[in-house]
């Protein structure tokens, strides 16, 4: 039996008792160096869903996911939403290709982007900040109402007295947890944003489960083999599996398929045409490798595509699967027919 103790917001301590514990305390958005959020003009994630009014002008820092999702939002509201992003691309995380369809359809529904841009400095002046970056070479500046710093999360375990129990932390930060989320110390186990797999809440969710069903002396492991992520824009990026590049650098000889939207009667019949499905397969074994997706309900198809991974699937299995019309399904056979250069519609 463990004992922990633990700080009450009224200033008292608590000690629980307990055979195991599971550490879930999350994560916490990134500050940029010298530029602390004020949580009024300098803000995360967690202020700019809970603005009193839409902003004038958005700066958001940072063309990941969250600064994707959220300045699209705001851009579709009315307001003029700048993109500072230190890489060359959007969505440096994904797939080259999803990242170069994205800025493409963002910079079209008016979001403008500096790619290559290093933040430097925030100078607050009556309420207005003014953005400095460098960029190629050169100082430039934007100014807004409100500057979104979407530069990514980082652990939140600091003040959890880890190291009372001899609990280290890796290189990055994260507790180092194995398949069933046990820790290095007995009866510890950590799940979610602290430890170092994909940062994702449905992640989480099947973690906590493992390692309760560990602890209830089940045997259960994680397979992050065929963990789909989703960028909850419109349209919708989703995405599942190897990166093209990233297959290539593994070793394999990829083959690949693509189909747009616009052959699809579904999407055209509800004039939702922009985007398209690809996906990546090992030439010699003909394994899917990753499906990437941009377009109408792409969260909602790519589900399809982490099935057919996990049971180790090929294109070939889906292409050879009957699929309903009409529905964007569809599209997914077609992607899985373009491996061979067999799409029937287009």
């Amino acid at each position: 039996m463990g004992a922990i103790e633990v700080d009450l917001a009224d200033g008292g301590t608590q000690v629980v008792q307990a055979a195991n514990a599971i550490i879930a305390t999350g994560s916490a958005p990134m500050e940029i160096p010298g530029i602390p959020f004020d949580g009024e003009t300098v803000v995360s994630s967690r202020e700019a869903l809970e603005f009193n009014e839409i902003p004038n002008q958005l700066v958001v820092v940072g063309a990941g996911y969250i600064g994707l999702e959220l300045g699209s939002v705001y851009s579709r509201l009315g307001s003029s939403v700048t993109v500072l992003e230190m890489m060359d691309k959007v969505l440096p995380e994904m797939d080259e290709d999803l990242g170069v369809a994205a800025h493409e359809i963002f910079a079209r529904q008016g979001m403008e982007f500096h790619l290559g841009a290093k933040v430097t400095g925030v100078e607050i002046e009556e309420k207005e900040a003014i953005v400095r970056y460098e960029l190629a070479g050169s100082e430039s500046y934007s100014t807004a109402d409100k500057v979104l710093v979407a530069t990514g999360r980082q652990p939140f375990v600091d003040r959890l007295g880890l190291e009372t129990v001899g609990l280290e932390l890796d290189p990055r930060g994260f507790i180092p947890v194995d398949p069933g989320m046990r820790t290095a110390v007995d009866g510890v186990y950590a799940i979610g944003d602290v430890v170092p797999t994909p940062m994702l809440a449905h992640v989480a969710m099947d973690e906590g489960m493992v390692a309760a069903q560990c602890i209830a002396g089940q045997r259960s492991e994680m397979n992050y083999t065929a963990i789909p992520a989703v960028v909850f824009t419109h349209p919708e990026i989703a995405s599942v599996g190897l990166k093209e590049q990233e297959a290539i650098d593994n070793g394999h000889t990829v083959r690949t398929g693509r189909f747009p939207f616009r052959g699809i009667g579904r999407a055209r019949a509800r004039r939702d045409v922009e985007g398209w499905v690809k996906m990546i397969t090992d030439a010699e074994s003909e394994k899917l490798l990753g499906v990437h997706c941009i377009g109408a309900e792409a969260g909602h198809l790519i589900h399809e595509a982490v099935v057919a991974m996990a049971f180790g699937g090929s294109a070939e299995d889906i292409a050879l699967t009957v699929h309903a019309h009409p529905t964007l399904s569809e599209a997914m056979k077609e992607a899985a027919l373009a491996v061979d250069g067999r799409s029937l519609h287009i």
